[in-house]
């Protein structure tokens, strides 16, 4: 009989030592969890895409927000549900003071001072012609729409936001936000770029959700191309060069190794996106009995923290700190 010399199974043998051993620890504090919000008053509307997912006005997302505090989760990224009525080509409604966006992160931070609260700076929540930047001639103008991703990252700020979230992709907003922040005296609101955010497939539920597709044409020329990996490092080199604190990889779950090389290669935070898609098909696939729900989620969720993301946007944030604080992860 062969001589085994090395016994990896050792360290398996029960569940006491597995916890030994685990490389990976996933807690409610590396979370951020998405919300959807929208102006009104009484409206919870279910997103037919993503079970379990909501649209919401302001009392329905403060008790959110209370529920998820209380199991550790802290931290939040709020995306405005905006009419068409109010949506033009240069997205003026994104600085408008009356905008229920800076309403709701008003209320949230005066309810619950100790959380943290992420924008998304863009101009597709606003825009009519459904585009992150500025459309002229259908082009999508670069140097045109950094003022305005300027003006909204301030009126943010001023709003209570902790952290801006530029999601545009347009070379060069970092600097140009990072700038506008500081003359505005707001040193001490921190930027989380969307570095590396591909054209991908798998946002989809996301723009059912805001209502935000494009009118026309596609992301292609702003976002990256899927196949792209060093292309990835460039883009949060530059981001962190022009004054980032964190650097974003979205999606998740294709681009693990894009996560991994930007962890390994940087010394800022790495934050993923477990985009809608991601989420849908997991919710989708447990409808119809053919994964183990309860199983898969967290796994999908330690994949992308063993991969190198010590913070993770995803709509399972929640369901995962409630299962992490009872104990039966």
């Amino acid at each position: 009989m062969y001589d085994i010399p090395h016994r990896p199974r050792r360290n398996r043998q029960s569940a006491a030592v597995r916890d030994l051993v685990r490389e990976t620890h996933l807690t409610p504090g590396h979370l951020i969890m998405p919300l959807f919000v929208m102006d009104g008053h009484g409206i919870k509307q279910e997103i037919a895409s993503m079970p379990g997912v909501f649209r919401m006005t302001e009392e329905f997302v403060l008790e959110e927000v209370a529920a998820c505090m209380a199991v550790g989760v802290r931290s939040f990224v709020l995306f405005p549900v905006v009419e068409d009525a109010l949506k033009t080509p240069n997205g003026a409604y994104g600085v408008d003071p009356t905008n229920f966006y800076f309403r709701i992160a008003k209320a949230i931070k005066v309810a619950f001072p100790e959380s943290m609260l992420m924008s998304d700076v863009a101009l597709d929540p606003y825009s009519s012609d459904g585009h992150d930047g500025l459309v002229v001639d259908g082009e999508i103008l670069n140097d045109e729409t950094l003022p305005l991703l300027e003006a909204q990252a301030v009126a943010q700020a001023e709003a209570g936001f902790d952290f801006i979230g530029p999601s545009d992709m347009m070379d060069g907003r970092v600097g140009a936000i990072r700038e506008a922040l500081d003359d505005a005296g707001l040193t001490g609101t921190g930027i989380l770029a969307y570095s590396a955010k591909y054209a991908s497939a798998f946002y989809g539920p996301f723009r059912d959700a805001l209502e935000s597709a494009p009118k026309s044409g596609d992301k292609q020329t702003y976002q990256m191309d899927p196949a792209n990996r060093v292309e990835a490092l460039r883009e949060a080199e530059l981001d962190a060069a022009e004054g980032a604190d964190m650097l974003m990889v979205k999606p998740a779950l294709c681009y693990l190794d894009v996560i991994y090389e930007l962890s390994v290669n940087l010394d800022l935070p790495i934050a993923a996106y477990n985009v809608s898609g991601e989420y849908a098909m997991l919710k989708a696939a447990a409808a119809k009995g053919w994964i183990d729900y309860d199983r898969a989620m967290p796994e999908m969720l330690t994949s992308i923290h063993r991969a190198g993301a010590s913070v993770i946007l995803t709509y399972f944030a929640r369901e995962y700190a409630e299962r992490y604080q009872a104990g039966t992860l």
